[in-house]
């Protein structure tokens, strides 16, 4: 019964971590997801031929408490450059390097200008925690 226990156990923790990210289908669809739930977005411009771009992908995003606190808190959106998904002109043009990590509102505009460069775990979480905390307090402001 212990074996049984400790398998279904393993196996849904396997299930869950192989989760991952849950990316929106493309940019549109995923700020219309931002609206109806009025979360925070975040967009992420990415090449596959980018060193750091892949990286991220690897390590930090494969982290449980990155996947968990995106997946709670933020609608993920990502654009390839070199797939021709879709980036918003402003984001394009503001965005000097990759991968470019932008936060925005539901509305599209920005929360802060982004973060470039690959990000270890540590240092993102605190990211995610900063954005979180800047839109709630804005979102308490609105309701005001």
């Amino acid at each position: 019964m212990r074996k049984i226990v400790l398998t279904l156990a393993l196996l849904f923790a396997t299930t869950l971590m192989a989760d991952g990210i849950h990316w929106a289908k493309d940019y549109e669809s995923g700020i219309e997801q931002a609206k109806k739930e009025h979360k925070p977005v975040m967009f992420i411009i990415s090449s596959h031929a980018c060193k750091y771009c892949l990286l991220l992908d690897r390590t930090t995003f494969q982290n449980p408490k990155v996947i968990k606190a995106v997946n709670r808190d933020f609608i993920a959106i990502r654009s390839w450059t070199d797939q021709r998904d879709y980036i918003p002109i402003f984001l394009a043009q503001n965005t000097p390097g990759l991968p470019g990590i932008w936060f925005l509102k539901p509305d599209e505009t920005p929360i802060y200008q982004p973060i470039l460069g690959y990000m270890k775990t540590p240092s993102f979480l605190g990211a995610l925690a900063t954005v979180k905390t800047t839109f709630d307090k804005s979102k308490k402001r609105v309701k005001k």
